[in-house]
């Protein structure tokens, strides 16, 4: 059992409140407490001018911390939370730090992380002792690094896996963090684990994709194991991940996970950096060749030292048999009011009905239950996540964050729904969105990031408030992301209707625009990126998505998909059409809104600023 203290008496003079049960600082990771130390020590060199400027930088992002628009001291500070799974102190911890070192909010990656701005460096190793002290680090959450291990946020409670895949997620993040191979990479390196086909974890655009998956024996026997893709991205230039093989026993994951690793390492491109992911090394080396090195290495991997083959010891210690299929095969719907996971719409129910419907998810061979807590634009202030801390205490469920940036409480039992609704209702969030319409997905965009040419997060709001206003927030089967860039921070290519930010010239001046993009889909071991509709004003953007939803909803059959429904509909070029009265800035005197960004005063200008993605 750990030892657990109030943080106030052993955090050695830190300012910080005496409600947080953390580890005695004698029980922190030594080798986290060896970054700590460092990190000061490198810090001191930088702030007297002995460490280059270039140096330094290198070295932040590797630990986690990122340069911000605003330049200055103003840091951001990504945690890294290895498949999203979060413990009360924790989140007890995230709200302390919004609070004493940011601005009172934390925000929830698609990568499952958590990010917090305009944290001072000089406040940097205060953080990250914070940190260490409920046993998260900020280690490797940027940089030419192996970034967080995602896997999906139902693992363990889904009702379709085949294998629950929490403890390979947790021995991945264990082997790779801090691991050797992995400090100085040609560029980043992203590592998702999904249950099943329908691919939650969306291995389909990363450079190492794991999905669970079969295959019958010649004894008939059924063998769960692995599908690997790889050398899948999004960005500028999306990819599509490729297998590597068509089934990879689970004692061979770890190491071909690594042998792929050592193959990036040694083969990718470190002269151009906007060509250096593993999805160009296809491109340059042939998924051929790059399958035979892999193979090559794997196989010769036992006399490593770092060899990591076999049944990792987290797995074999908690086990990893599926939540939600039963010996027949049946598995269990979301909601049990409904018959369909993702219903035309849900209104003119009562506030709970609609909630339990959208949000509750039940796995048949364990009995579990889970429900979603909906975060809007994937914000967390200080106080909710006290309260989701004391929630999970009280209902003694476990929590992790998603991919789309809300909060699932697990473990639950029947009888603790309406008792969660009403606790996620007092904290604003129990809107039934987690996988409706209004769960706008949207990068931090110009806000704070110093590539991002527009406010994405305002439109991810205006799309909402319109949806709203429209009736139309509760309609299912349609995701919406926006970046405010083209680089995809946001996911924009992998959604039914995406947006990523652009520079328009009109009327003589500079103005704020987005490339609309419809029918983008992940699932079911496919992938298809969005194709290009049409080009919106920023101002007009929310009333392009607000028609293309309206139409959907009235069109739509019974099940049918966005896509299914885009295609028999023409497409994303025909769909466009219809909206191309909206591609119009009116002069300035007409109508100046158009000229100035969401949330900002005075006229538009695309400021791109040094990035440190690439560095």
């Amino acid at each position: 059992r750990t030892v657990m203290t109030l943080l106030e008496s052993k955090l050695d003079g830190l300012d910080a409140p005496p409600v947080i049960a953390v580890k005695p600082r004698a029980e922190w990771d030594a080798e986290q407490v060896a970054d700590i130390t460092k990190f000061r020590e490198q810090l001191g060199r930088y702030q007297s001018g002995e460490m280059p400027e270039d140096v330094f930088r290198v070295f932040r992002l590797n630990n986690g911390i990122y340069g911000q628009r605003q330049g200055g001291t103003n840091q951001m500070v990504r945690v890294k939370v290895p498949y999203g799974s979060m413990t009360p102190e924790q989140l007890e911890m995230m709200g302390y730090i919004a609070d004493r070192y940011s601005r009172g909010w934390g925000h929830i990656t698609t990568r499952q992380n958590i990010q917090f701005h305009f944290v001072q460096l000089n406040d940097i190793p205060a953080v990250m002792e914070h940190l260490a002290s409920v046993g998260l680090t900020s280690r490797e959450a940027c940089g030419d690094t192996v970034r967080n291990i995602q896997g999906c946020h139902l693992a363990g409670a889904c009702p379709q896996e085949v294998l629950d895949i929490t403890q390979w997620a947790e021995a991945a993040f264990q082997h790779f963090v801090r691991n050797p191979l992995g400090q100085r990479l040609p560029r980043k390196f992203k590592i998702n684990f999904s249950g099943c086909s329908t691919d939650c974890g969306q291995a389909m655009f990363n450079d190492v994709g794991v999905i669970a998956a079969t295959r019958t024996l010649p004894n008939g026997e059924v063998e769960r194991g692995f599908r690997v893709y790889i050398a899948g991205g999004l960005g500028a230039n999306p990819h599509p991940a490729l297998a590597l093989e068509e089934f990879t026993a689970r004692e061979d994951l770890l190491p071909t996970i690594e042998a792929l690793l050592r193959v990036f390492d040694q083969a990718g491109n470190r002269e151009n950096k906007l060509r250096a992911r593993l999805k160009w090394l296809v491109d340059t080396l042939g998924i051929e060749e790059l399958q035979r090195r892999v193979f090559k290495i794997r196989h010769l991997l036992p006399a490593s030292s770092s060899w990591p083959g076999g049944i990792p010891p987290e797995v074999a210690h908690h086990g990893d048999a599926p939540a939600g299929v039963t010996t027949t095969g049946e598995v269990t719907p979301v909601g049990q009011y409904v018959e369909n996971a993702t219903p035309v719409s849900i209104g003119g129910l009562s506030p709970f009905v609609r909630w339990h419907q959208a949000n509750v998810v039940r796995g048949v061979a364990n009995g579990t239950v889970s429900a979603y807590g909906w975060a809007a634009l994937g914000d967390i202030t200080s106080d909710q996540f006290r309260a989701i801390a004391t929630i999970q205490r009280d209902l003694k469920v476990s929590v992790r964050l998603t991919n789309r940036q809300n909060v699932v409480f697990r473990d639950l039992t029947e009888e603790q729904l309406p008792l969660l609704f009403q606790r996620l209702d007092a904290i604003g969030m129990a809107q039934p969105g987690a996988e409706l319409v209004r769960d706008v997905v949207a990068c931090p965009g110009a806000d704070t990031c110093n590539l991002a040419v527009t406010q994405s997060r305002g439109l991810a709001k205006a799309i909402g408030d319109r949806l709203e206003e429209e009736g139309l927030a509760e309609v299912g089967g349609v995701r919406i992301n926006i970046s405010g860039c083209t680089n995809s921070c946001g996911q924009h290519h992998a959604s039914d209707i995406g947006f990523f930010g652009a520079e328009r010239r009109a009327n003589g001046r500079s103005a704020p625009g987005y490339q609309m993009l419809l029918g983008g889909y992940v699932g079911q071991e496919q992938i298809y990126f969005g194709e290009k509709a049409l080009r919106l004003p920023a101002k007009n953007a929310a009333e392009g998505a607000v028609r293309v939803i309206r139409r959907f909803a009235n069109e739509r059959e019974a099940g049918e998909t966005f896509r299914t429904w885009l295609d028999r509909a023409g497409g994303a070029t025909t769909i466009g059409e219809t909206l191309k009265e909206l591609d119009v800035f009116p002069s300035v005197e007409d109508n100046p809104d158009f000229y100035i960004d969401y949330g900002e005063t005075g006229p538009y200008v695309a400021e791109i600023g040094a990035s440190e993605c690439a560095t």
